[in-house]
């Protein structure tokens, strides 16, 4: 699909934000709005078979790039580091975009679609204004995330002695090296879907500048703080919006067993898992995405 329409707003303490519509396919009626809510180093064109998804499906697309990736204005010097001071930044980018951009397309409260780390800002914005979406799907929403061979509670103590240390903007160990041009699909670790590995690496190669590598030490003192908040006692019991959470059976990046607990503790939560499925459910081989498009319409069919 083509016709993403770009524009940037201002967030609330003055960030540049870019934001991506994409119509309703003509002649599908109008199911309202889908806020499509992306990952951490993920950008708007990555998204747009899956908005062409939901625009034959009867709905317009919002989207944005969060502050610091993408085409939004980046926070630190270094254009392939992803970094944010606190995820309530993330927060303010979510509301401007709500308030400016989605808000005025549809009196109805949206449906959400997020993907990761997209799908924990979706779940905070879940528990701190009900009501604001009509329902909500998270794809390997980032509940907690895998230290790659490292204890839980080393990981967590380096990466807190590092932002003590004055490293908040240093690079977290090896991600230096995961720039998205120079991967090889082989040594990729979020889908088994060549062809749309290579796709996406093509939005990269002609416009370089909205590319990430990999986070900061800031960013993720800041993911910690934020996931811990997630998973406290009261936090998902509050969230009374019904939400259906799909995780992926072989990810290597966010902890599947944190999402389980996560959804069973939602007063409307459902859960499934693909057992088959990297981390990148949206972006997967075409059966394996098949079923999530199955289990998206039977879900959101219930309440839009």
């Amino acid at each position: 699909m083509t016709g993403l329409q770009t524009r940037f707003i201002e967030s609330r303490d003055g960030k540049r934000i870019r934001t991506g519509l994409w119509d309703a396919a003509p002649g599908t009626g109008s199911r309202g709005v889908c806020v499509l809510l992306d990952g951490q180093t993920e950008f708007l064109e990555k998204y747009d078979e899956v908005a062409g998804e939901l625009s034959a499906r009867g709905f317009r697309v919002a989207a944005l790039d969060w502050r610091g990736q993408g085409a939004s204005e980046r926070l630190v010097p270094d254009l392939l580091k992803a970094h944010v001071r606190d995820f309530a930044d993330y927060d303010a980018d979510l509301a401007a975009f709500m308030d400016q951009v989605v808000k005025p397309l549809s009196p109805k409260p949206p449906l959400a679609l997020a993907h990761s780390m997209g799908g924990h800002i979706l779940m905070r914005a879940l528990h701190d204004h009900p009501g604001q979406f009509a329902a909500a799907v998270a794809t390997a929403p980032m509940m907690r995330a895998l230290t790659r061979g490292y204890p839980p509670i080393v990981a967590r103590a380096v990466c807190y002695a590092e932002n003590l240390a004055g490293q908040r903007d240093a690079w977290v160990w090896g991600m230096a090296e995961r720039d998205p041009l120079k991967l090889s699909f082989e040594d990729n670790m979020v889908t088994s879907d060549r062809g749309r590995f290579a796709r996406n690496q093509s939005y990269l190669a002609a416009q370089n500048d909205i590319r990430l590598a990999g986070p900061t030490w800031g960013w993720l003192e800041a993911a910690y703080r934020s996931m811990s908040r997630a998973m406290s006692p009261g936090f998902p019991e509050a969230i009374q919006t019904p939400v259906l959470i799909i995780g992926a059976g072989r990810d290597r990046i966010v902890d599947t067993s944190a999402e389980r607990e996560f959804a069973s503790r939602l007063p409307h939560g459902t859960y499934l898992e693909f057992e088959d499925a990297e981390h990148e459910i949206l972006m997967e081989i075409d059966a394996i995405r098949a079923r999530f498009w199955n289990a998206f319409d039977a879900f959101v069919g219930k309440y839009i």
